[in-house]
């Protein structure tokens, strides 16, 4: 059976659930996994990348290649 397939099937048998105990603790399992699996993944830029996002930010305020916070948020509501 194919991922595509799997997730299917789960979700149809998640669907069917009337159980909130059971529900609450699928939801704490997949939050707690989600975070495991993103701790795992977290690796630190090396020194040689983080410089560069650096001066591209500099360059980037610069040349007014920047929206203000205030403008986005308000873009966004």
């Amino acid at each position: 059976m194919d991922i595509q397939t799997r997730k299917i099937s789960f979700i149809q048998e998640f669907l069917r659930l009337q159980n909130e105990d059971v529900i609450s603790g699928l939801e704490k399992m997949l939050k707690k996994w989600k975070s495991e699996i993103f701790e795992r993944e977290l690796k630190p830029k090396d020194l040689y990348q983080f410089n560069n996002e650096i001066d591209q930010a500099l360059d980037d305020s610069e040349n007014d290649r920047l929206i203000k916070a205030t403008d986005l948020k308000s873009k966004f509501q």
